[in-house]
């Protein structure tokens, strides 16, 4: 029965949420990414309504639990109007279903031949356009299983496949609720924090709106996470494996590990045996797929993030500057090889030098990692930050917080022709990312963050 009562105690929380989901509306079905003013708009109004839910219904967890599941349901029947990678999913998904291996063909060299190897091939590589199309597909096996359930539930229906794979990252989103919300009782932590990823509109929008797969791997991580915690480290590799063959960049974190194991009883050998069972596992997932011509074309598909791609980046184009008034020439191709050598360097460091003992500060550790990852990256889409942001919720770190609120402003480069980017609007994102990532780091380094955030 309704309850009224209920209702007049709830009532800030709920015009909250209802205003939500009017904007969510609109940004789901009336939106397209050129029209910066209104995606702006919406965007700021509805990250404002997010912090206010939160901050005035924290103690409510099945509200908040109910309203990120509304707010996801709003998206179900929507095209996504900010990416277009989804194209590809569905014909990679509909490749394998013809027996095609989608590793060994790229779109293009079928449409250029009038070739169409899939239903609404045409339609589909028309979407994805012509930079998606001519390269081969970089998604991992698990990606890969999901775009073919998609193609065998929805052969012919692009909205159809849309909605098979907006079920799979909402399942996987409110995965990530259950097993984060353990692990912040695990660690002595407010339990409302895990929202400020579940109900986060950058989130909603991102995964559940955009179609990326970030939610799934991040499912995958945290459970990994909460099954080592809980000392079940076989299971926990085998999941972490899954993480990995979603996404790859847990890939990242595997030497952080090192500390974990090492204090424990037998930690060497448990260490091993967790990277042999995260390498066979991944290994297996990938073995359908195997050829020579797999390697080569995957080899250059990843190798075009580091030599050739280049969006929303902050130290890199600095380093691009300096290459400019040296040479006058971009000098990707060279900066790009050091970008992998940083990020190792750094992730050694961390391992050896920072105390990752219990699985928050193996958590702290891995947030670091991946920070200077994003932070010397070529390429940074929004959608990147996800892991950032799951990753902070176990921590006193709040930069991936604010970064996912300015992340927007990158859109901005949508809104002309030839989607260039406005630098000046790219070094505003990141001059508020890294004051507050320095605040956090340096100038609060010997004082206790606050917890209750």
């Amino acid at each position: 029965m309704f309850n009224s009562t209920l209702l007049k105690l709830n009532k800030i929380p709920v015009l909250l949420a209802l205003a939500s989901v009017m904007f969510y509306i609109a940004f789901a079905y009336d939106l397209v990414r050129t029209d910066y003013t209104k995606l702006l708009l919406l965007y700021s109004a509805l990250c404002l309504l997010f912090y206010k839910l939160v901050q005035t219904t924290k103690d409510n967890y099945k509200f908040l639990v109910a309203t990120a599941f509304i707010f996801r349901v709003v998206f179900l029947f929507a095209l996504p109007n900010l990416s277009q990678d989804f194209y590809r999913f569905i014909w990679d998904g509909r490749m394998i279903l013809e027996g095609f291996n989608p590793y060994l063909y790229t779109p293009e060299s079928f449409i250029n031949t009038g070739k169409f190897p899939v239903a609404q091939a045409q339609e589909l590589y028309n979407g994805m356009g012509e930079l998606n199309g001519s390269h081969y597909t970089n998604y991992p096996p698990i990606k890969q299983f999901i775009f073919s359930i998609a193609a065998l539930f929805s052969a012919n229906s692009i909205l159809g496949s849309a909605i098979v794979f907006r079920v799979f990252i909402i399942a996987a989103d409110f995965g990530t609720l259950y097993f984060g919300k353990k692990l912040l009782e695990k660690f002595n932590m407010p339990v409302h924090k895990i929202f400020w990823y579940a109900l986060n509109p950058f989130i909603i929008i991102e995964l559940t709106g955009s179609l990326h797969f970030e939610g799934i791997m991040i499912f995958f991580l945290v459970y990994s996470l909460y099954l080592l915690h809980s000392g079940r480290w076989k299971l926990a590799a085998v999941v972490l494996a899954l993480s990995i063959s979603v996404k790859l960049i847990p890939l990242l974190f595997l030497l952080l590990f090192f500390q974990s194991f090492k204090h424990q009883k037998k930690g060497f050998i448990k260490l091993v045996g967790f990277y042999c069972i995260v390498g066979l596992t991944t290994l297996l997932l990938f073995a359908p797929f195997y050829s020579s011509e797999f390697i080569i074309n995957y080899s250059k598909t990843v190798a075009l993030w580091f030599n050739d791609f280049e969006f929303n980046a902050s130290l890199y184009y600095i380093a691009r500057a300096v290459g400019y008034s040296i040479t006058g020439y971009n000098e990707i191709a060279i900066i790009g090889k050091f970008i992998p050598l940083i990020v190792i360097i750094a992730t050694l460091v961390i391992t050896f030098f920072k105390t990752n003992k219990t699985i928050q500060q193996l958590i702290t550790a891995m947030l670091l990692a991946a920070s200077i990852y994003y932070f010397t990256s070529t390429t940074i889409h929004p959608w990147y930050l996800a892991t950032l942001l799951i990753l902070s919720v176990f921590t006193n770190y709040k930069f991936p917080l604010v970064w996912s609120f300015v992340i927007i402003l990158s859109y901005i480069a949508y809104a002309n022709n030839d989607n260039t980017e406005n630098l000046w609007i790219v070094a505003l994102e990141y001059l508020v990312v890294y004051t507050f990532f320095a605040w956090e780091v340096i100038a609060k380094r010997n004082q206790p963050l606050p917890t209750s955030f």
